[in-house]
């Protein structure tokens, strides 16, 4: 029996510098489709150089668009990556043995990611493992949750992957600050559309809760000086997420 074909979708907006590396080490899938929302930068043309299928698409939210990547494959069976993101040897080997024996056992399959921050990888505290479920049937699958922290939900059986995701996170503070605080202000407007609300002490507690679990009962702390930016900037993240939530609440806007 023919092992199943596996095709890979990366959503992109101005990857010119990260989408290649991407691209190169998903050569093993039989399809490989990047959804374009207008860059303004070489994304496209270099990854259509690279063999993917390229589709140019208005940007109408992370889940929205990776549920279009994911509709417009040709394979029953999808694994999605992220632009910044790499898959190791040892995640191909882990892949293609399960490709050989037809991916039994399971409709979709966790896989744990490494982030790469200034230059070492994280290897305690809320970054890691940070699994995921991107290798999925998606007769079995569709995303859900809100159109940012998107994540799939499968009908069926799911296993656990050994093998890691490189995370090539953030190219400078400046920009993982600038990422965050845009995620904070889509999560409390999507939040609040919800019916979410949040009080005070939300806002004091929570961002403080995080810091502790990261760095302390994860170990975060081990990481050094980079686990303990990692996790302030994270705490940061969820202050200012329930403050503007605490805004709409009121009336204010956030």
């Amino acid at each position: 029996m023919d092992s199943p074909r596996l095709a890979a979708c990366i959503i992109t907006h101005n990857e010119a510098d990260r989408i290649g590396p991407c691209i190169e080490a998903l050569k093993f899938c039989d399809e490989i489709i990047v959804v374009d929302s207008h860059s303004g930068d070489a994304t496209r043309e270099i990854a259509a150089r690279l063999g993917a299928r390229v589709i140019e698409r208005d940007w109408p939210g992370y889940r929205s668009q990776k549920q279009f990547a994911t509709d417009a494959a040709g394979c029953d069976w999808v694994l999605s990556v992220d632009a910044d993101e790499r898959v190791t040897p040892a995640l191909r080997a882990e892949i293609e043995a399960l490709r050989g024996g037809g991916f039994a056992g399971a409709r979709g399959w966790t896989i744990p990611r490494l982030t790469d921050y200034f230059g070492r990888f994280l290897r305690h505290g809320n970054a890691w493992p940070d699994r995921q479920i991107r290798l999925y049937d998606r007769r079995a699958a569709r995303w859900i949750g809100y159109q940012v922290h998107e994540k799939i939900a499968v009908d069926g059986a799911v296993g656990a992957l050994a093998a890691p995701l490189e995370h090539h996170a953030y190219r400078s503070l400046d920009d993982q600050l600038a990422r965050l605080d845009r995620y904070a202000s889509l999560m409390a407007a999507q939040m609040h559309a919800a019916g979410r609300r949040a009080g005070l002490a939300q806002v004091l507690l929570n961002p403080a809760w995080r810091l502790f679990r990261g760095l302390v009962i994860k170990r975060g702390v081990l990481d050094g000086w980079r686990g303990c930016m990692f996790h302030i900037a994270e705490a940061g993240y969820v202050r200012r997420k329930y403050l503007r939530l605490w805004a709409l609440t009121r009336g204010l806007k956030s």
